[in-house]
């Protein structure tokens, strides 16, 4: 008999529970979703992100059409979606950073060894020829700076959209370099 009762007493304290709005869970969702936005899960995890939001939104919806027990449960969901994208987007903030941070040193190299050549081709070869490639070492030095100031800003997904295709041309910039070297040492012999 006594399980019977703790059954009942059980499903009673659940009815009470739902005749009334999840406030304080919608609460806790909304401080979750909030959080999870401050740690960048809008950019970083946004599938989660985005989950979160749309139950909460139904919770929301839910309780306007009194339905506390639909309500309680996207409550629930939406808070745990929040906290999914703030663990994923701290995550995925991290593996950008350093990505953007080693794509960065690797540029540095490039640059510093793309100067060099520059300065050795400049005293054999016309400023006609080393037009190009001084036009694109300065397109290259202002999208890495760009990235530079993303990268302070904490903004690491628009650092690394700077860096797209800088390597690339750096070491198209540095092949052209190496041609007037080797024109100008065939013009000697």
């Amino acid at each position: 008999m006594s399980v019977r009762l703790a059954a009942f007493m059980l499903g009673a304290l659940f009815l009470i529970a739902c005749a009334e709005p999840p406030n304080k869970e919608i609460d806790q969702a909304q401080g979750a979703i909030d959080a999870a936005r401050a740690a960048g899960a809008d950019r970083y995890a946004a599938t989660e992100y985005v989950a979160a939001t749309g139950a909460l939104k139904r919770a929301q919806d839910a309780v306007t059409q009194g339905d506390y027990r639909q309500a309680l449960n996207e409550a629930l969901d939406s808070r745990e979606h929040a906290q999914n994208s703030a663990r994923e987007a701290a995550e995925t903030r991290a593996q950008l950073r350093g990505e953007v941070e080693r794509d960065m040193a690797q540029i540095a190299a490039l640059i510093a060894e793309a100067n060099t050549r520059l300065a050795a081709a400049s005293r054999r070869s016309s400023r006609r020829v080393l037009d190009t490639p001084r036009k694109e070492l300065a397109a290259v030095n202002e999208h890495v700076q760009k990235a530079g100031a993303a990268m302070k800003a904490d903004d690491y997904l628009a650092a690394r959209t700077e860096l797209q295709g800088v390597k690339d041309r750096l070491q198209g910039a540095v092949k052209a370099l190496e041609a007037p070297a080797v024109q100008s040492s065939r013009r000697a012999r």
